[in-house]
């Protein structure tokens, strides 16, 4: 957790941003106006609105940028066949040049996306799903030979070549549960995200100690992205410290747009740059 913080765009598929032509617009002015990175949320359906699949989405994106990085933040792994993300993952990831990064979590039924489709919805199915999901898909992207004869899935995979990128995941949770800190140790980065706020420094210390405490080797390169409104171009005051965030082990700063927002206010966000 050092270095310089990377700037990020965070924002729904939805709403304004339900057109794909629209949100891989904003990624190329993004790109231009010195963003670091464009992230997805990702969801089937929301209020009635038009959603834009992020996978798709972000494939446009990587054939039309050279330079940002780029995920869904975050993929609900329960309500998706692992073996079906990890390809998708890998297909954007070789597009891209290496640029993906996998934000991925329990989800939430908060517009329906599991119950109305019948999916798992309890946190306890979806921890179940979740844990599995990880180790499949870590497993497909390193070609070894495989077998799991898993409660959730079976898979049998014989030896194949390997992707050429390493493809980071970012565990997203909305609480610091111990079994949460404990998934998230074991990957490349996480984005606490309590919703509605953007973490305190306090809140960002407390987290990286937990994920020390639960095994994170110091010296090993692990990111901690925090999501909140930081632009000068918003018209209200700005109130977060980021220089205190990055002491705190903060390494992405993820700019939230809504999908409530004029589209023209949240273009005037992108093109005004990251708040450096």
């Amino acid at each position: 957790m050092s270095g310089p913080v990377r700037y990020g765009l965070y924002l729904p598929p939805f709403g304004p941003f339900g057109d794909p032509v629209v949100l891989v617009d904003l990624a190329v002015r993004a790109e231009a106006a010195g963003w670091d990175g464009v992230f997805l949320w990702d969801h089937v359906v929301y209020e009635g609105m038009p959603v834009a699949d992020p996978w798709t989405t972000l494939a446009a994106i990587a054939h039309a940028t050279r330079r940002l990085r780029l995920g869904p933040m975050v993929t609900p792994l329960p309500r998706r066949r692992p073996w079906i993300v990890a390809r998708q993952a890998a297909t954007v990831s070789r597009l891209s040049g290496g640029r993906l990064i996998l934000g991925a979590g329990l989800g939430s039924d908060e517009s329906g996306d599991f119950s109305r489709f019948g999916e798992a919805a309890s946190p306890r199915d979806r921890s179940a799903l979740l844990t599995e999901g990880l180790e499949v898909m870590r497993a497909l992207w390193s070609g070894r030979p495989y077998r799991h004869p898993g409660g959730c899935y079976q898979v049998d995979l014989a030896e194949s070549a390997p992707e050429p990128y390493g493809i980071p995941v970012w565990m997203a949770s909305s609480a610091n549960a111990p079994r949460v800190i404990r998934r998230a140790a074991a990957c490349d980065g996480m984005f606490p995200n309590p919703g509605g706020r953007a973490l305190t420094p306090e809140e960002v210390t407390q987290t990286v100690a937990a994920l020390r405490r639960a095994g994170l080797p110091a010296d090993r390169p692990f990111d901690v992205a925090v999501a909140g409104n930081a632009s000068p171009a918003w018209a209200e005051p700005v109130t977060v410290d980021l220089a205190a965030l990055a002491a705190a082990g903060m390494t992405w700063w993820m700019e939230s747009l809504i999908h409530f927002d004029p589209l023209d206010l949240s273009l005037r966000i992108v093109d005004a740059g990251p708040p450096r």
